[in-house]
């Protein structure tokens, strides 16, 4: 039994383009082409379709999919692919232990509010961690970036947490202006920003770019990819237009920077 590109499309909540490019890139091939030259998919294709969208879900860019997919060791078996969903799997329930937390911490606020109650501040921020993108990160840069980026954001006071978050926040909406402001990504301007920007990256402890002898133009370049790719991080350089305008820009400006200065 096997379905059509339109079926899986509406069933995947997709569109039959992104399938067609996901065929394209070599990431998720039809199991047939019917004489109307329709693409057909069987359920060894929509298990991994699932597990597409799921690496998706997490924020991983269609190249690191394809390594998760298809690693050097060869096709993945029928029970291959069971244990790598029961990983997901796990993932998920951990993101949805993390919301039902934060629903229950805000009816709590919520409640507190309307019945006029003391606020327990100890509870007000449950499931609103740092800690929800562990695993994402130690499967991005290992174990180690992420524990010594953990240790030293719970090294820091309050006022210097608000401190760091006032930087990125300023950053990010510099980054804005100089996108909607149309100048050219290797400019005095945006190239100042760029370095800005990586001062900001070589001062967070755990990250490749703060790694002695770490490959610091490799990763700035590859975060550059990232912040079009993952709609989580090109947010933050959303412009009035929309789209990815705002994360191409710095994208292209931190690869310029990179090019001529790591």
């Amino acid at each position: 039994m096997d379905w059509s590109i339109q079926e899986i499309a509406r069933l995947a909540g997709t569109t039959s383009r992104t399938l067609r490019h996901y065929d394209d890139i070599g990431l998720l091939t039809p199991s047939r082409i019917a004489g109307n030259g329709y693409r057909h998919y069987d359920q060894d294709a929509l298990v991994r379709l699932q597990r597409i969208l799921l690496l998706r879900e997490l924020g991983l860019g269609l190249p690191q999919i394809a390594e998760v997919l298809d690693p050097a060791s060869g096709g993945a078996s029928g029970a291959s692919e069971a244990s790598a969903l029961r990983t997901h799997l796990g993932w998920l329930r951990q993101e949805q232990q993390r919301i039902a937390r934060q629903i229950a911490s805000v009816e709590s606020t919520i409640t507190a509010l309307t019945e006029r109650k003391d606020i327990m501040a100890e509870n007000m921020f449950d499931g609103f961690d740092h800690t929800q993108y562990k695993e994402e990160v130690e499967q991005r840069w290992g174990t180690k970036a992420y524990a010594d980026s953990d240790s030293w954001w719970r090294g820091l006071t309050e006022d210097e947490r608000a401190a760091w978050q006032r930087r990125v926040a300023d950053l990010g909406r510099d980054w804005v202006a100089a996108a909607e402001s149309g100048i050219d990504p290797a400019s005095d301007a945006a190239q100042a920003l760029a370095q800005r920007h990586v001062d900001w990256l070589t001062g967070i402890p755990g990250t490749p770019a703060a790694a002695p002898g770490g490959n610091v133009k490799g990763y700035v370049i590859g975060l550059g990819e990232m912040y079009v790719a993952d709609p989580r991080f090109g947010a933050n350089y959303a412009t009035a237009a929309g789209g990815t305008a705002g994360a191409e820009f710095v994208r292209d400006t931190l690869r310029v920077y990179a090019e001529a200065n790591l």
